[in-house]
């Protein structure tokens, strides 16, 4: 049973200091992206520049019964020196003792909480190959932790911290200090904080999403149709699958929002259905690198051309990584509308870009968006339709001038958005 919790200050938003939106934050991820219960564990990944969010999220775990707050930081800085003074052999390595030691945790009932905001262009400039051996060496490592989080078998979720490097991106033309400002106050109001009971309004929001969710799951669609500038795409739809958004129940029995935000509504494609070609609404920041104006073709499932603008290399290696890289692990639909849309920003943050526009996932399916999923074998999986990867990448292909179909078994198609809205 969890421990009650006092609620989070009345007063109007505009009026609170920093410092207590900053813990309206840290009370959101505990309470409604982990529903943290009594006597968990929370592992908890971060920058050192998040430090006083990561203070006030352990304040909040354990007013809410945590056994132990285990916070494991990241450094840019430390992160650059590898690419500039590490030995070669450094990039097809990375330190087992961890990945296994997390895994544990998690299989013995630790809950999961990550902050995302290093810098997206941290790794710009460096070589592809590097960044791309690297990315590799820690899927593969930490393959037995992921696979938990992917079948949700523990209540997990991300929210995001600024940093002055992500920030200066997001806002190039504002003084270091005013776009740090700026972007805390876009991730509050994405993150929907800004209301009189932030708790109440994720209940509220993630009720709306599921009216979408049943709808979807009552129509039973056998692929689902993107049409408009650059983009006439068909994803076929695994068999028995699931659409799911809104949270969802974990393995461990917990109702949990894994995104802080999110507006979407997403289930598995079936990895050899997807025909057509599809081209990128917004800009993809992958492991430092900004991949823009991507255009790509499927045939079978699969990857056949891969373009961009900037960044090309670095796709087409992301799409070599494995067998399933090159084939889809998720379709989700975002209206136009979503507060993150219209806030105009582009976060170079999958986080919240993904939640801007209707998206594809390239890589590893969610067992968890088909029935009785979690319960499933890999063969099985597979059989089903869901896709096997080390990655899983979204990339947004959505806007304002995409219109999205249903289509049935039998080939009858149905609008589903117009324009990027729900019809």
């Amino acid at each position: 049973m969890s421990t009650v919790i006092a609620p989070a200050p009345t007063r109007p938003f505009a009026s609170l200091t920093f410092e207590e939106k900053l813990d309206r934050l840290a009370l959101v991820a505990v309470r409604v992206g982990l529903n943290l219960r009594e006597g968990q564990e929370v592992v908890l990944s971060a920058s050192i520049e998040h430090l006083p969010l990561v203070r006030r999220i352990a304040e909040h775990a354990y007013k809410a019964g945590a056994l132990a707050v285990t916070a494991l930081y990241g450094d840019d800085e430390t992160s650059l020196a590898r690419y500039k003074h590490a030995s070669d052999a450094s990039f097809d390595f990375y330190p087992q003792w961890m990945a296994d030691g997390i895994a544990a945790a998690y299989k013995s009932g630790a809950a999961r909480l990550g902050i995302a905001g290093a810098n997206p262009a941290l790794l710009k400039d460096q070589d592809p190959s590097k960044v791309s051996r690297a990315n590799i060496a820690a899927s593969k490592a930490s393959k037995p932790a992921m696979e938990l989080v992917t079948r949700h078998t523990i209540n997990w979720t991300i929210i995001a911290g600024a940093t002055p490097a992500w920030a200066k991106l997001v806002f190039p033309d504002l003084p270091e200090d005013e776009a740090v400002n700026k972007l805390w106050e876009a991730i509050f109001k994405a993150s929907r904080i800004d209301g009189d009971d932030p708790v109440q309004d994720w209940k509220n929001h993630g009720a709306n999403i599921h009216r979408r969710v049943q709808f979807l799951n009552d129509k039973r669609y056998h692929s689902i149709r993107f049409k408009g500038p650059g983009t006439d795409l068909t994803v076929g739809l695994a068999d028995d699958h699931l659409w799911a958004g809104g949270g969802a129940v974990s393995g461990n029995g917990i109702f949990n929002n894994a995104n802080i935000p999110t507006e979407e509504c997403f289930t598995t494609p079936h990895k050899d259905r997807v025909n057509g070609t599809v081209s990128a609404s917004k800009p993809l920041s992958h492991q430092g690198t900004l991949i823009e104006n991507i255009q790509v073709r499927f045939e079978n499932g699969k990857i056949v051309e891969a373009n961009a603008s900037a960044g090309q290399d670095a796709l087409r290696k992301l799409i070599a990584v494995d067998e399933g890289a090159s084939r889809l692990g998720e379709v989700a639909l975002v209206p136009h509308s979503s507060p993150i849309a219209q806030s105009g920003l582009l976060f170079w943050n999958t986080l919240f870009d993904e939640n801007a526009a209707s998206h594809i996932a390239l890589g590893q399916a969610y067992a968890t968006c088909l029935i009785d999923g979690e319960n499933m074998d890999d063969p099985t999986l597979a059989g089903k339709g869901a896709n096997s990867s080390l990655i899983h990448v979204d990339w947004m292909i959505g806007s304002g001038k995409i219109d999205v179909d249903g289509i049935d078994k039998d080939g009858n198609s149905e609008p589903l958005m117009r324009q990027g809205e729900w019809v």
